[in-house]
This record gives structure tokens, C-alpha cells and sequence, in this order.
């Protein structure tokens, strides 16, 4: 596959290295960390050639379709570079053919009083709006689940907040009409090459979502005020703010409104909150929305050895659907907790906020955790909540760090 670099990102040459390695917590209640660490590859992969512009020192290839940003590489900055971001994709990358020519992409809309297919160019004609957001994959933190499921052992790297510029849903819905009666979802289709020979249903990437997330909802055509990459679902990506990625459409062909779910396997039996050992079926929670959580970058395992005296603890918090309050940090993995502060601009309530609390580390075993408190009162558990998939692990213990000090 040739490659897809953006214009304005600089080529990244291939580097082999280290792979990233989870942090290992202090405490029996941490040992989630340990297990991901145990998982982790032995050594990097090189970038795959549609994301072969990514910034290779930043990022740990896990396969062709997984690519995770490293915790030390998140830096200060609200908004997560592009060429850092992390991937995740469900079927293979389509052709790069189909970002020749991005005012062409067409997309149906049904579902509409006055049902139609608009071209990329006809829908920027419609109206424009920019929001800035956390995108997460609802395996982030899967690695620390010491049932070890199966899929990305990611750790905290499956996630970023990027602004995404495009026009509203509820624009292109009320230039075509209004919606039907009797459409409570929001349906997405995704513009993917299906394999030859088998039911479609089985493999295509299509969502259902609450029809009230169309209010908030875009049809994204930049990333970070660029056109989006082929990597990230360029030339158009449905972007539904505060849900989990697979929501979030790339290369959406189809925008539908319907009376029921989706009946394609990756709604009706994937993505579900499944009781361990069992298997996903309609009846299980889907996973959609997501909640409170943080996780400190800075200071990390990979720094290396500290150095004893002040040092400036932090991370990042989000809340979903809702903004951050306030986010508190241990220094003794839990046993007291420091408020925090918050920093940087406030870039709305589905970015996520950095946070920072300054500290006096005397030598020794440290295991330093951060909880959030969102506006809603939400506070992050310490506990994950166990699931087949391993799927929306908020909990702040596994996310915790053990540093030395020396």
C-alpha cells in the first residue's frame, strides 16, 4: 500500500526500538500492571503504510490495524498531535483512492422527510462546526485486566483529544427535512471493502446510538485542522462526542435513522458488556457513552529513575459526556489523596482537562494514582468493572504508576 501522508505532517523514518512497557504497580489491588507489562510486544513493529507518516518514537505498533501512543509521549498539550494519535481499525484500510478526490465521497442520509445522497462538497455547504473531544477505543485499558482477554492488550495509549472540524447532523437533518416519525437511533455505516463471499452483516462496521447524540453530533471532514487521514477515516467520519471510537463511523457512507438497532453482528453481538466467560448477545449493555477517568503521564516507569525533590505530577481527566470538576492524586497508591490542579484551557466539556499537583518525593517506592470527579458528581472507581472483552476500564487503580526514587 502506498503511503497517505498528510501535506503538512513531516515523513517519520521507520525506527526500531523498545516497545513501551506497562507501568508495574506497588500494591496487590495494582497487579493488573504487572500482567500488561507481561503482554507487552518484545520488540517494535514497523509502522503500516497508510500510517507510515506517524511519529514511530511516539507510538507502539501492536499490529497493522493497532497502533498505541505511549503514555511518556502525551506531554502537556490538551490537543493530541495527529501524527501521534493512536489507530484502531476493524477491517482493513480502504484504497487511498478514496482521498483523491475528497469532495466526491458521497454519503446516504435516510430516515429524512426528504431522503438523499449529498456529496462531501454539497455538505460543506450546509453549515460548520468545530469541537474538540476525547476519542477513545472502548479497550483502552484492556491490558491491565489480569483475565488477560483476548484483543489489544492496550494500556492507556488507545485514546487522544483532537478537534474535528465538519458540519452539524442536525444541520443536514433539517436541510432535508426533518427526521421521520418513530427513528429513536442514529445509525452509521461505514464505507469499508467487505470480504468476498460471506454475509455482510458479519463483518461490516455500522453503529446505532441514541438519536439525542445527533444534537452534539458532526460529519467530520478535518482532523486537527487538517483533512482527515486515511488512517483516521478521511475523507468523512461521523463524530459522535462523549461515545466510545467504533461509534464514531470512519469513512461513513451511510447515515441513517431507524426505528431499531442495527442488526449488523458488530452491534448486535460485539461491543456488549459481556459477564466474563460468556458471549455477546443483544440483551447486554452496548458499549456507547463513555465515563469519568484519568490517568497520570508524567512521571512514568519509562522516564527512568527520579530524582529526589519536587516534581510535577500530571495527567489527563475526562468525563464523557459531562466536564471535569476537579481531580485528586495519591502519592501511597490510594491510601490519602491531594487535590490536584487543573491546567490549560478549558476546550469544553467532551476534552479532556490536564491536570498537575506539585510534590516532594523522598527516595523510595512511590505508586502514584489520580481519581476524577466529573460535573455531575461521578466520581472515577477504584475498582474496573469486569467484563469478557475487557471493555471501559476506568479504574483508577489500575491506571496507577509505581516510580523510584532515587
Amino acid at each position: 500500500m502506498q503511503d497517505t501522508t498528510p501535506t503538512s505532517l513531516p515523513r517519520r523514518r521507520l525506527l526500531a526500538g523498545g516497545a513501551t512497557v506497562a507501568a508495574t504497580a506497588g500494591l496487590a489491588g495494582l497487579h493488573g500492571q504487572a500482567l500488561a507489562q507481561a503482554a507487552a510486544p518484545a520488540a517494535a513493529k514497523p509502522l503500516p503504510g497508510y500510517a507510515g507518516w506517524k511519529n514511530a518514537d511516539a507510538v507502539v505498533v501492536h499490529s497493522s490495524t493497532t497502533i498505541e501512543t505511549k503514555r511518556s509521549a502525551f506531554g502537556t498539550s490538551v490537543v493530541t498531535p495527529t501524527n501521534q494519535l493512536y489507530v484502531r481499525n476493524n477491517l482493513p484500510t480502504p484504497s487511498e483512492s478514496i482521498v483523491a478526490d475528497r469532495d466526491a465521497w458521497q454519503l446516504q442520509v435516510a430516515g429524512v422527510r426528504q431522503p438523499r445522497t449529498l456529496s462531501l462538497r454539497e455538505l460543506k455547504t450546509l453549515g460548520l462546526e468545530t469541537v474538540t473531544m476525547v476519542l477513545q477505543c472502548s479497550g483502552n485499558g484492556r491490558g491491565f485486566f489480569p483475565s488477560k482477554p483476548s484483543g489489544t492488550p492496550w494500556t492507556v495509549g488507545a485514546a487522544g483529544c483532537v478537534t474535528w472540524s465538519g458540519v452539524p447532523v442536525r444541520d443536514v437533518v433539517q436541510a432535508l427535512g426533518g427526521l421521520i416519525d418513530g427513528v429513536p437511533y442514529m445509525t452509521g455505516t461505514g464505507g469499508e471493502v467487505l470480504p468476498a463471499g460471506i454475509d455482510p452483516k458479519t463483518v461490516i462496521v455500522e453503529r446505532s446510538v441514541p438519536v439525542a447524540a445527533m444534537q452534539d453530533a458532526i460529519l467530520a471532514w478535518e482532523l486537527n485542522g487538517e483533512p482527515i487521514p486515511l488512517a483516521h477515516g478521511g475523507p468523512l467520519r461521523l463524530i459522535v462526542p462523549g461515545y466510545t471510537g467504533v461509534n464514531n463511523i470512519k469513512y461513513i457512507k451511510q447515515l441513517a435513522f431507524t426505528p431499531k438497532e442495527s442488526d449488523a453482528r458488530i452491534m448486535s453481538h460485539g461491543y456488549r458488556i459481556t459477564p466474563p466467560g460468556g458471549k455477546g448477545d443483544p440483551s447486554q449493555p452496548s458499549v456507547q457513552e463513555m465515563s469519568v477517568k484519568s490517568w497520570i503521564n508524567s512521571p512514568v516507569p519509562e522516564d527512568g529513575t527520579q530524582a529526589a525533590g519536587t516534581v510535577q505530577i500530571h495527567g489527563v481527566a475526562f468525563g464523557g459526556l459531562h466536564g471535569i470538576k476537579g481531580v485528586e492524586v495519591s502519592l501511597d497508591g490510594g491510601k490519602t489523596w491531594r487535590a490536584a490542579r487543573l491546567v490549560g484551557p478549558d476546550m469544553g466539556k467532551y476534552a479532556w482537562r490536564q491536570f498537575v499537583l506539585q510534590a516532594t518525593l523522598p527516595k523510595g517506592k512511590h505508586v502514584l494514582a489520580s481519581r476524577a470527579t466529573d460535573d455531575q458528581g461521578n466520581v472515577q472507581p477504584e475498582t474496573r468493572g469486569e467484563n469478557q472483552s475487557g471493555y471501559n476500564n476506568t479504574s483508577w487503580a489500575d491506571h496507577a504508576v509505581t516510580i523510584t526514587v532515587a
